[in-house]
């Protein structure tokens, strides 16, 4: 099992940068894919059309959401933590998955970082 960290920092505040993680019709629109999500927690939730899924686990408006993601049957859960810290008009978000099965991992570092945060970035671009 590998885990994945990384700090980005995003052009816009905490607010703006939670809400395009947890609402349905923003992620849709950064992803450019259908996506599924509720602010629930134990709620299911998707992304990219399915290629992620998994249990929403907790919110803490503005600052932190974790989630859990599958893999299939696994003995223990992948499990993300995403942490939005101010940073003057900015957000760092922080990243940590951990429980990534070695198989998956090249494939998931580049997702974060192509996808997941080029995504975010391009929507905040000024």
């Amino acid at each position: 099992m590998r885990e994945f960290k990384k700090y980005v920092t995003l052009h816009a505040s905490p607010e703006d940068v939670y809400n395009a993680l947890v609402n349905q019709t923003m992620l849709e629109i950064w992803t450019g894919e259908p996506a599924v999500m509720s602010e629930e927690p134990g709620s299911a939730f998707s992304l990219w059309d399915g290629s992620i899924t998994g249990t929403n686990l907790e919110f803490v408006k503005n600052s932190k959401i974790v989630q859990e993601w599958d893999f299939g049957s696994q003995e223990n859960p992948s499990v993300v933590t995403l942490l939005l810290h101010p940073s003057g008009k900015s957000t760092k978000m922080e990243i940590r998955q951990v429980n990534i099965p070695d198989e998956f991992f090249d494939n998931m570092r580049e997702g974060w970082l192509s996808d997941y945060v080029g995504g975010l970035a391009q929507l905040f671009e000024k």
